[in-house]
């Protein structure tokens, strides 16, 4: 195993030829997919990997000025693949590695076949000419819960983000891998994600584009997913699903999974 792979607890999976690689969001690590792999591991070569900043990694791997920026993740992904010899692959990002998948499908498209964005956004923060649903005053109010007692912000949030109370199991879940990160690293990629402000960049997209979103999540509105349905310059078709949360994969895997299943397997309509 190489370093690349090391650093990212890389795991592949699956012996077809065709690869698809999985990257998760903010408070999360690759055991998010867990529902999904074992749709795909029979036809597909899956690359799991956790990004550095995820409670799994080693936290002295984490740089914050290269983490300031969506790039320095980016750049880890185009690692990833270089390391593995990977030339060809679908990419399924969800949240914040939606974003890292649509950044490194620029820097190099021929990596890439197409790419799922699941509960993505190019920019959180509502202006005069866009809506992302947060105001100033959201982001500060928690970045100070966070700075204050990020045990409690995490019991807090996880609720919010998936969609149920703390009995759910897919709560609990995202609670522990949530509390896993170093509370200061869990900071800086938040404020990393609330500075966020890829929209400039959609129109040098030249991969195909699928755009899966929840009908109701508390970060991503249905507006937003449809906003990168008509800046992306590429191919894009956007699908909202029935489902609550913005971890649907986590939460309502019944839903999310045969919808993630049909656009791994189909490419979009000409």
């Amino acid at each position: 195993m190489g370093l690349v792979e090391e650093a990212h607890n890389v795991h592949v999976v699956g012996s077809g030829r065709q690869v698809v690689v999985l990257g998760h969001g903010f408070g999360t690590d690759q055991s998010v997919w867990k529902h999904l792999v074992p749709h795909l591991i029979a036809d597909y070569r899956i690359v799991l990997f956790d990004n550095i900043g995820a409670g799994t990694t080693n936290p002295d791997y984490f740089d914050f000025d290269r983490y300031s920026t969506v790039e320095g993740w980016a750049y880890d992904l185009l690692a990833i693949l270089q390391e593995l010899q990977i030339t060809s692959c679908i990419f399924v990002g969800h949240s914040l590695s939606a974003m890292i998948g649509l950044i490194a499908s620029i820097i190099r498209p021929d990596l890439f076949v197409k790419l799922l964005l699941l509960s993505a956004s190019p920019r959180y923060l509502n202006s005069a000419e866009y809506y992302g649903g947060f105001e100033e005053e959201d982001i500060q109010q928690i970045l100070d819960a966070m700075r204050s007692n990020y045990e409690a912000w995490c019991a807090g949030f996880a609720p919010l983000a998936v969609g149920g109370d703390m009995k759910s199991g897919a709560v609990q879940e995202f609670s522990r891998t949530c509390f896993n990160m170093r509370p200061d690293i869990a900071l800086s990629v938040m404020q990393t994600i609330f500075e966020i402000d890829t929209r400039p960049l959609l129109g040098l997209v030249t991969v195909p584009c699928h755009i899966l979103q929840s009908a109701k999540d508390m970060a991503v509105p249905v507006v937003v997913a449809e906003y990168l349905h008509h800046n992306i310059a590429a191919k894009s078709i956007v699908e909202v699903m029935e489902s609550e949360g913005h971890l649907p994969q986590l939460s309502s895997p019944d839903i999310v999974i045969p919808v993630i299943l049909k656009h791994v397997r189909h490419d979009i309509a000409v």
